[in-house]
């Protein structure tokens, strides 16, 4: 191997040793912040108290995971489609920065 090879052999293992150290130590200090537990995109994570005692939001429906499709199942589902679908059309000009506005979004600034 001539000296170019092994130097650019060295310079691969030390860049990889180094992106698992610092990967390592980013992972143990979000772990140890609890700032894990603050991820939404995670399953199972712990919501914050007021969230979890405000009874104003609208309940999300929820249909079987696995069963049979029924015209029943299939009219409720399409009517909820109806009344988001609607919502969305109602918007006056839906590509301005006001449909991205806290009072658009539904977003309370308390």
């Amino acid at each position: 191997m001539t000296k170019g090879g092994r130097n650019l052999a060295i310079l691969g293992i030390v860049s990889v040793i180094v992106a698992f150290a610092t990967t390592s130590v980013s992972l143990a200090l979000y772990h140890n912040s609890g700032d894990i537990y603050l991820d939404r995109s995670r399953p199972g994570y712990l919501p914050d108290e007021e969230e979890s005692s405000d009874d104003t939001q609208e309940e999300v429906p929820e249909f079987e995971k696995s069963g049979k499709l029924t015209v029943d199942v299939l009219e409720e589902y399409l009517k909820l489609f109806e009344k988001e679908l609607n919502a969305v059309d109602a918007y006056e000009n839906p590509f301005s920065a006001e449909a991205l506005s806290d009072a658009k979004l539904g977003i309370s600034a308390e």
